[in-house]
């Protein structure tokens, strides 16, 4: 594709015989990259530039990957997919959790790699300097239903309406922003120290199952996700 010579990679992996094989998957496909051998690199380079998207291996010799994870989400101007030979379901969970944009075990299928790779950059395709959450649309559309945020609009694909509450239309809208990622309650509330006892995010959850779902005792869009948060797992089209 003509915009992925335009698109910025950094690869983050101390295995120069690694690197080199994922390197030359990236430049088959047409992505230029820089790499890095330690996370201090990386940091170094954001200083003058930030890339488009950081390719991030866990098992770094200076620091911990999912630490560095952390420290560019942090940021929020870059994507991030973690590439590691750490396939513990912990990992996986904690590299989500703290915001990294996808996840994939060493080894790798480079056909898969490019996929998962150009699927972040579309999404992350606009986000620049900009820190705002928001997308810049005004209706989503996800499984048969649209939502219009600024009226907090409900509509299935019967044409039937429904107005949402406040705080349900907020919750809604930041799982609409952040399909297929795990969101803490702490993200979903908007709270940096909610207490373990408040559970009225779970309410709103409910509630939100409850018009969203078929059978809100098993739902299929929005996920619990044990130990982590909730997890929207549907694609979601902003219009």
């Amino acid at each position: 594709m003509a915009e992925d010579l335009h698109k910025r990679i950094c690869l983050v992996e101390d295995d120069p015989q690694v690197a080199r094989l994922i390197g030359n998957t990236l430049r088959d496909f047409g992505f230029a990259h820089d790499w890095c051998r330690t996370g201090a690199d990386l940091l170094r380079r954001l200083r003058a530039d930030t890339p488009d998207l950081c390719i991030v291996d866990l098992g770094l010799p200076d620091m911990d990957g999912l630490e560095l994870v952390r420290t560019l989400r942090s940021d929020g101007r870059c994507g991030v997919l973690i590439l590691t030979g750490r396939g513990d379901t912990i990992d996986r969970v904690m590299g989500l959790e703290l915001g990294a944009d996808d996840y994939m075990v060493k080894p790798f299928e480079p056909r898969e790699l490019i996929a998962r790779v150009r699927s972040i950059l579309r999404r992350c395709s606009g986000r620049g300097n900009d820190t705002s959450p928001l997308p810049p649309a005004t209706v989503a559309e996800f499984a048969g239903w649209r939502f219009a945020p600024g009226s907090n609009t409900l509509s299935g694909a019967d044409g039937e309406s429904s107005t949402l509450s406040t705080a349900e239309a907020q919750l809604l809208k930041t799982m609409l922003q952040h399909p297929n990622r795990i969101l803490t309650r702490e993200q979903l509330m908007g709270e940096r120290n909610l207490s373990s006892f408040d559970r009225s995010i779970d309410v709103r959850i409910s509630r939100l199952r409850r018009k969203l779902e078929d059978d809100p005792q098993n739902p299929k869009l929005i996920k619990t996700v044990y130990g982590a948060g909730y997890l929207f797992a549907c694609a979601v089209v902003w219009r």
